[in-house]
């Protein structure tokens, strides 16, 4: 097939983000050309294969909004959907509305070069292509980059050796094998019950203890899925004007004015529940006051060592180094009670940190175990990995990594000054990976593409934040920050777990449906905060 070698747009990845936003160039008439890493779409459904992979948002609410049509003929079948379901969805929407045709899999973009003359960039791919495009749009996801690797010696391992991230896509069978985890986010809360089901021995390696809540998974019964399809409209409007892109009644009470058994009953129903949400919407004051955040975080210590019959086990998997909320909290189906299995054994890195892989096993300062497998669930370099492995260059050659050298700053998560044409979709600086990432793709890709059409229509060549928006709003971002108790936890959402990251609050906490509102004002108001020439 023949592609332009000068598309109107060049979009960056071929995920929920990608996909959406080729449907939409399409509408406008704008010809787009879409480069993919991955050997298929689906962005983070295409590589996170690992066993347990499961999304911690609802099917009905982690899905399109765009298409009355294709909200109805698309059937779940579970309450979170599993990976391969997620991927089938994805691949249905591809099919479609005919994407596949624009997207070129297996290309990996190395380079993208603003040239002021021509008002073009120029994006270079693995291939060695170098194509010219008005607009460059970065799809390319917040948890899409591995984080490099810390632990000595792993090059050394005789054994297999496989990633979470990039799980091979013929699956593994642990069958009588002895297994090494490490790793204790998401990743390895989910994967460690279902491997657990296959090895003959399990040793899970944790440096930091998580707050995990039964998700209460379930099959998706018909009645459930035609109730929701019959008032899907209402619905998604009232989620795209919710804190978090969810939608459920929002706390006014605090848990500091309630009785210990109504602060009981309320963390009792919200862990029945089996929701992120739920827990967070006890009271108004959760992510706010310490004071209520420890309420909170008892219980949930409490619950863990109800379940783990072991107390020195139950002891160490419950956090307390952060509160709660404050890194990802996991929904997972079995994972403490994996812990009462005799063959299942957990190493806290507190204590006994990793010295060391050998050819055999994994060295801490109590000695060896021998494995015959490693699985590392060790991350990513979130938000902002995946767009500085590229080397994106914009007005006089000033390098993204440089602006980016003290963290990472942009004007409404959408757009960085000095980098004309350039959109991020759910970048830094938006409310991205503390909402459902669905709402969040769809608006930002929505208000991409209403910009695109406002620039053709007027024949505006250039389009760019101004230094002082740009300012404002991170300085917002930071200062929205700061009366959370999310500064108090060295987690990804601050570049904490990569050594040597600024440590810089990266999404806005603002909450979805005000940061709608603002990104509505700013486009109303003839773009403010951004240099039309």
């Amino acid at each position: 097939m023949s592609r332009q070698s000068s598309p109107d747009v060049v979009v960056v990845g071929a995920g929920f983000a990608g996909l959406y936003q080729l449907h939409r160039l399409r509408g406008l008439g704008l010809s787009a050309r879409v480069f993919e890493a991955g050997s298929g779409i689906g962005g983070t459904w295409y590589w996170n294969r690992y066993p347990g992979a499961r999304c911690d948002v609802e099917s009905l609410e982690y899905s399109y909004s765009f298409s009355p049509e294709l909200e109805q003929e698309w059937e779940w079948t579970e309450r979170y959907p599993a990976q391969p379901e997620i991927l089938r969805y994805a691949e249905h929407v591809a099919e479609r509305f005919d994407l596949r045709r624009d997207i070129e899999l297996d290309t990996r973009v190395t380079s993208a070069v603003w040239d002021d003359d021509t008002s073009r960039w120029s994006v270079t791919t693995s291939h060695g292509e170098t194509v010219t495009a008005r607009y460059c749009v970065f799809a390319t996801g917040c948890l899409s980059r591995p984080k490099d690797l810390e632990i000595p010696g792993l090059d050394a391992f005789a054994g297999p050796v496989y990633s979470t991230a990039r799980w091979p896509h013929a699956g593994v069978d642990f069958t009588g094998r002895r297994v090494a985890v490490i790793g204790t986010g998401s990743s390895g809360i989910q994967s460690v019950p279902v491997i657990a089901e296959q090895a003959a021995e399990l040793t899970v390696y944790q440096r930091t203890a998580n707050y995990s809540l039964p998700a209460r998974n379930r099959p998706l019964d018909a009645r459930t899925q035609d109730e929701r399809k019959a008032n899907y409209a209402a619905y998604r409007e009232a989620a795209r004007h919710s804190p978090a892109g969810l939608v459920g009644d929002l706390p006014t009470e605090s848990a500091l004015d309630a009785s210990p058994e109504q602060r009981r009953a309320a963390f009792d129903d919200a862990w029945a529940q089996g929701s992120l949400g739920a827990m967070r919407r006890t009271y108004a004051d959760i992510g706010l006051d310490i004071r209520a955040n420890d309420m909170a975080a008892d219980f949930i210590r409490g619950r863990i060592r109800d379940t783990v019959t072991d107390p020195a086990t139950a002891e160490a998997l419950a956090p307390s180094d952060h509160p709660f909320g404050t890194k990802r909290p996991c929904l997972d189906t079995g994972y403490y009670e994996t812990f009462n299995s005799p063959h299942v054994h957990l190493v806290d890195l507190k204590k006994t940190p990793i010295e060391r892989i050998t050819e055999r096993g994994v060295v801490t300062a109590d000695g060896e175990v021998e494995v015959d497998d490693v699985v590392l669930a060790t991350g990513f370099d979130a938000m902002t990995g995946a767009l500085l492995s590229i080397d994106i260059r914009g007005r006089d050659g000033q390098a993204l990594a440089d602006a980016w050298a003290d963290g990472p700053v942009s004007y409404l998560g959408l757009g960085v000054a000095g980098f004309p044409n350039l959109f991020t979709i759910t970048g830094p600086g938006s409310p991205s990976v503390l909402s459902n990432m669905l709402v969040s793709i769809e608006q930002h890709v929505d208000w991409i593409s209403e910009c695109l059409a406002r620039l053709e229509r007027d024949r505006v060549a250039t389009i760019e934040p101004t230094p002082q928006a740009q300012k404002d709003w991170v300085a917002h971002v930071a200062e929205v920050g700061e009366a959370t108790l999310y500064p108090l936890a060295k987690s990804w959402y601050l570049g904490a777990n990569v050594p040597g990251k600024p440590r810089v609050f990266m999404p806005y906490i603002g909450g979805v449906g005000a940061y709608r509102q603002i990104c509505d004002e700013v486009a109303a108001d003839d773009y403010r905060g951004f240099t039309l020439q």
